[in-house]
C-alpha cells in the first residue's frame, strides 16, 4: 500500500481501453490523493465509479490551463497531493497535460510518474516490426506543414509512430504511402479492447485497403531500409 506524499504531483496512467490494465500502485494513489485533475472529467469519473474511488475530481485541460495551473500548484504547495490523468494512457504524451508538471517543476514542486498503459509501446510490440529506434509523431498536421513533414519523415531512419483518427487514416496512409512506396507498416487499432485489430503490409498496400476504419489507431512505419 502505498501513501501519497503531501505537496507532491503525481502523474498517474490509466487503461487506453481495458480496465484490467489499471494497476494496484496507481489505484491506490487515485483513492488517496487530495484531488484528481483529469482531462474529461466525464470518461474520468466513469473510471472511477467502476473501481469505487471518491477522491474529488476537476478538470484540467487546454481550455482551462491558463486558468487552473495557478490555481492546482498553490493547492500543491499547501500540502495537499494532486493526481493527474488524461482521457487514456500516460498523460503529457500528445495533450496538454505535460504545461501542469513543467509548471510544478518551476515550482520545486516534485512530479512523480506512475507508469501504466501505453498505446505507443503497444502498437510498436505488436507491430512484429524491428523497433529498437523510433521516433513519436503524434498526430500529423492537417495542411500547414504536412507536405514538408512527409519529405522528412520518408527519410527518417528510425521507425516512426503515428497517432490517427479513423476519418483521416485512409488520406493519410495515401499520403505516406506517395513518400514512402513500400515501407513496411502496421495499423493497430482499438488496442486492448474487445476489436483490437492490427493490419500489417507494405504502406502502398495499406493504402488501397476499403475499409470502414472505427476507433482509436496508432499507426507504425518501419525503419528506412538501408
Amino acid at each position: 500500500m502505498e501513501n501519497p506524499t503531501p505537496g507532491i504531483l503525481y502523474i498517474v496512467a490509466t487503461p487506453i481501453g481495458n480496465l484490467g490494465d489499471m494497476s494496484f500502485r496507481a489505484l491506490e494513489i487515485l483513492k488517496q490523493v487530495n484531488l484528481i485533475a483529469a482531462e474529461d472529467t466525464r470518461r474520468t469519473k466513469q473510471l472511477l465509479n467502476h473501481f469505487e474511488i471518491t477522491t474529488p475530481l476537476t478538470s484540467y485541460n487546454s481550455f482551462n490551463q491558463e486558468k487552473k495551473t495557478s490555481e492546482l500548484i498553490k493547492k500543491i504547495q499547501s500540502g495537499q497531493s494532486l493526481a493527474l490523468v488524461s482521457d487514456a494512457g500516460t498523460p503529457g504524451v500528445s495533450d496538454p497535460l505535460f504545461y501542469l508538471a513543467r509548471s510544478a517543476v518551476d515550482e520545486s514542486i516534485v512530479v512523480q510518474a506512475i507508469p501504466g498503459a501505453s498505446s505507443i509501446l503497444a502498437a510498436l510490440v505488436v507491430s512484429a516490426l524491428p523497433v529498437d529506434r523510433f521516433i513519436f509523431e503524434g498526430f500529423l498536421p492537417r495542411k500547414k506543414g504536412r507536405q514538408k513533414l512527409l519529405k522528412e519523415l520518408s527519410e527518417e531512419p528510425r521507425a516512426i509512430v503515428i497517432f490517427e483518427s479513423p476519418h483521416r487514416i485512409q488520406k493519410t496512409l495515401k499520403d505516406l504511402a506517395e513518400h514512402m512506396g513500400d515501407r513496411k507498416a502496421a495499423i493497430s487499432r482499438e488496442l486492448t479492447k474487445m476489436h483490437e485489430e492490427t493490419i500489417r503490409g507494405p504502406l502502398s498496400e495499406l493504402a488501397v485497403i476499403e475499409k470502414n476504419w472505427k476507433g482509436e489507431i496508432t499507426l507504425v512505419i518501419a525503419r528506412k531500409s538501408k
